[in-house]
């Protein structure tokens, strides 16, 4: 009171914060903001989720705030939510799996990459290959037949025939040289579909524009003979006509330089050979070789 002489201190301002119109608290000067919504009752997360509607209807119910107190609102968005601890464990594995994830995803894209520029590069560098030197296949021909070990006299016993081929060689490229590599080359002989004979293509270098003589040793290990089969051999040989199947395949490089080669291919050449008799001084009577497209190998 003014009348008497005793001093009253002053008052105090105080600061409420409103969350609700259930909830009132007071701060001194000093301004708080509590972002947990979820303690607070009738809050979405706490009363089981209002919609937007609702929540505007509510406040546009509560009265105004009191003189010298502050409301403040906090939008929705801004409120940080720490996800649930059963999901912690699954987040856990999911988090460590991504990175192996993206890592086996760019290995795979690098890889696929890199055989795309492999792939591009050899099909560029044939390109260039076929377009400056304009590769030609080899021929071949048949010059001489030697046959040993067919003994048609006797009705049962089998045979081991020794065959040799004499074969020219020629290389038609006026600027590429072939060497004939050994490993995988493969020679056979047949009468009437029945092999009598193998052997290997013998290894030699040849250079651009050359013929080479090369030798083929064919042979077979006690080959049973038909009767019927022993009876037109024996006719063929009387008539000095004995037909022959020769198949030869043969790998090769070809040479560009002393130094530089391709890489490796196939060749397959077939040829119809028919000789007089079946001795070792057997004449070649007709012989046609066909050389085959080339393969990679």
């Amino acid at each position: 009171m003014a009348g008497d002489g005793s001093t009253q201190p002053p008052p105090t301002k105080t600061v409420a914060f409103m969350t609700d119109k259930n909830i009132r608290r007071t701060r001194t000067r000093h301004l708080s903001i509590d972002t947990n919504v979820d303690s607070i009752p009738g809050s979405p997360r706490s009363s089981g989720g209002f919609t937007d509607a609702s929540r505007f209807s509510v406040d546009s119910q509560r009265p105004p705030p009191a003189p010298g107190t502050y409301l403040i609102q906090i939008p929705k968005e801004q409120i940080y939510r720490v996800p649930p601890p059963e999901n912690a464990s699954l987040y856990e594995v999911l988090s460590r799996r991504k990175p192996n994830r993206s890592a086996c995803r760019r290995c795979c894209c690098y890889s696929l990459a890199a055989l795309v520029v492999l792939v591009t590069l050899a099909v560029v560098l044939v390109g260039i290959f076929f377009l400056v030197f304009r590769p030609h296949k080899p021929t071949f021909s048949v010059s001489e037949v030697s046959v040993d070990g067919v003994n048609l006299t006797s009705s049962e016993s089998p045979v081991s025939p020794l065959i040799t081929i004499k074969l020219r060689a020629k290389d038609v490229n006026e600027k590429l040289g072939v060497i004939y590599v050994g490993g995988g080359s493969a020679a056979e002989i047949f009468y009437d579909g029945i092999k009598l004979g193998e052997g290997e293509f013998t290894a030699f270098d040849q250079p651009a524009g050359n013929v080479t003589m090369t030798v083929t040793t064919l042979t077979g290990s006690r080959i049973k003979l038909s009767s019927s089969m022993r009876e037109d051999l024996e006719e063929s040989e009387k008539k000095g006509i004995v037909p022959f199947d020769l198949r030869i395949k043969a790998p090769f490089k070809f040479k560009v330089s002393s130094a530089v080669t391709m890489w490796r291919m196939a060749v397959t050449v077939d040829c119809k050979i028919t000789v007089d008799k079946l001795t070792s001084s057997a004449t070649v009577i007709t012989e046609n070789c066909v050389t085959d497209d080339l393969t990679l190998l």
